[in-house]
C-alpha cells in the first residue's frame, strides 16, 4: 500500500445540520494504520437548504426531480466543504490525494418487504462528479450500496475505523456514536476484525431534537447543554412504552434511520405524551432517557454477558449533552464512560475521520465492511471511484 495519503472525509448525518469535513493524513505502519487529523470543520447548511433536505426525507414532500436537483446542489456544498477544510490546513488542492464522501442519506431501507420490488436499498445524494470537477481530486463515494448488494444492511460501516482507532489488547471497549441515530461498536479485548460486532441501537439525538423543536414552537432545534431535559422529570412509564418499539427489541444485525424514528414517529410520541398529560420539559427529559436506555439495554443484554465491558467511549453530538451523558453514566455505572476527546479525537469529527479511513482502504482495494456488523454474506470492497483531474497522482502512488 501507499504508505501515506492525505484524505478528506466528508459526512452529513441523519440530523442533516451540516457537512463534517476532516482532512486526515493516513499512514500504513508496521503496527497498523495511523490517522492524524490535520484540520476539521463543520459547515452548516443554510436554513433554506436544510428545509429542502428534510422535504426529501418524506415521500409526501419528495419527488424524483427534487432528489435529482439536490443531488447536484449538495455536490456543490460538499465540494465547498472539501475546499474549505484543505485551506484551513494551509494546503493546496493538489496536496490532497483523495476525497472520501459519504453524502447525505435520504432513504435507507435495509429490510426487504413483501412484493416483487420490495428489496433492501439505500440512497445517499451529493454528486461525486461535482466534487471531483470542482476540486480536481479523485473521489470515492457510495460506500453503502455494495454491502447491501452482498446481503448486508449497508450499515453500520464505521466499525472498521473504530477497530483501527480503539482496539485494545486487554480491554473490551464499546464505541458509542450518538448522532441522529445511536450506534455502537463492540471491540472485544484482543479483537480481530471478524470479532467486531456493531449495530444501530435506536434513536440518538433525532427524537430529542424533534421534540425540542415541537415544544419550543420551532425556536430551538436541539436541547442546548441538555438544559431542558435537566429541568424535566423522567416519566418512567412513558419511557417503558417507548422502549417497546419493535426496532429496539429485534436482534442485530440491524440499522435504522428516519424511516423508523423521523417526523411521523415523533408525531406519535408527542400525541401519546399529550394524552398522558406530560409537560413539555418532562417530555424532553423522557425522550432523552429513552436514548440513554436504548444504549444501556443493548449493553446489558447483548454485550456485558458475552464480553464484559471495561470502557464506554462516546462520540457524536450527543457527547455534548451533559444531561444525556449523566443518564448514560448512571445506567452503566461502574463502567468508565469517556468521550473521544480522551483519545485526542473530536467527537464531532470522528465519523468524517472514519470515512476518510474507509476511503483509504477502498482506494487500496481492501474490503472494509464487517459482515458481523452489517449481516453481509462476505467482505466486499466499498465505494465507487470518480477520477479527478489529478487522478494520475493517485494511481502512480498505489
Amino acid at each position: 500500500m501507499c504508505s501515506t495519503m492525505k484524505v478528506v472525509g466528508l459526512m452529513s448525518g441523519t440530523s442533516a445540520d451540516g457537512i463534517d469535513a476532516a482532512l486526515v493524513e493516513i499512514e500504513d505502519r508496521d503496527s497498523g494504520l495511523k490517522a492524524e487529523t490535520l484540520a476539521f470543520g463543520n459547515y452548516h447548511y443554510p436554513e433554506r437548504v436544510r428545509e429542502k433536505i428534510f422535504e426529501l426525507f418524506s415521500p409526501k414532500t419528495s419527488s424524483a426531480d427534487r432528489i435529482c436537483r439536490f443531488n447536484f446542489v449538495l455536490g456543490r456544498l460538499f465540494a465547498d466543504a472539501a475546499v474549505s477544510v484543505i485551506e484551513q490546513a494551509g494546503l493546496e488542492l493538489g496536496d490532497v490525494d483523495l476525497v472520501a464522501m459519504h453524502g447525505q442519506t435520504v432513504c435507507h431501507l435495509p429490510w426487504a418487504g413483501e412484493g416483487e420490488f420490495q428489496v433492501p436499498s439505500t440512497l445517499q445524494i451529493g454528486e461525486p462528479a461535482v466534487v471531483a470537477e470542482r476540486t480536481g481530486i479523485t473521489v470515492i463515494s457510495n460506500f453503502r450500496s455494495r454491502d447491501i448488494a452482498a446481503g448486508g444492511q449497508g450499515a453500520p460501516l464505521v466499525p472498521y475505523a473504530d477497530y483501527i482507532l480503539f482496539r485494545h489488547e486487554d480491554k473490551t471497549r464499546v464505541v458509542q456514536n450518538i448522532g441522529g441515530i445511536a450506534n455502537m461498536t463492540v471491540l472485544p479485548r484482543g479483537a480481530r476484525p471478524q470479532d467486531v460486532i456493531a449495530f444501530d441501537n435506536g434513536p440518538g439525538n433525532m427524537v430529542i431534537d424533534a421534540v425540542v423543536s415541537e415544544v419550543t414552537g420551532g425556536c430551538m432545534d436541539y436541547d442546548v447543554d441538555g438544559a431542558i431535559a435537566a429541568r424535566g422529570r423522567v416519566v418512567e412509564e412513558f419511557v417503558a412504552e417507548l422502549m417497546d418499539h419493535p426496532f429496539v427489541r429485534i436482534e442485530p444485525p440491524k440499522s435504522t434511520g428516519r424511516e423508523e424514528f423521523g417526523a411521523e414517529y415523533v408525531k406519535s410520541v408527542m400525541a401519546r405524551a399529550r394524552a398522558l398529560g406530560i409537560g413539555d420539559e418532562d417530555i424532553v427529559a423522557s425522550v432523552t432517557a429513552f436514548t440513554a436506555e436504548c444504549i444501556g439495554k443493548h449493553l446489558s443484554d447483548l454485550v456485558v454477558p458475552e464480553y464484559g465491558l471495561d470502557e464506554l467511549i462516546i462520540g457524536g453530538g450527543g457527547a455534548y449533552n451533559p444531561t444525556l451523558m449523566r443518564m448514560i453514566r448512571e445506567r452503566v455505572d461502574p463502567v468508565p464512560v469517556v468521550t473521544h476527546e480522551a483519545y485526542g479525537i473530536s467527537s464531532d469529527a470522528k465519523e468524517a475521520i472514519a470515512f476518510a479511513i474507509l476511503g483509504y482502504l477502498g482506494i487500496h482495494g481492501i474490503p472494509a465492511n464487517l459482515p458481523s456488523a452489517t449481516g453481509a454474506h462476505h467482505q466486499v470492497l466499498l465505494g465507487a471511484i470518480t477520477p479527478g483531474r489529478w487522478s494520475e497522482k493517485v494511481w502512480d502512488r498505489l
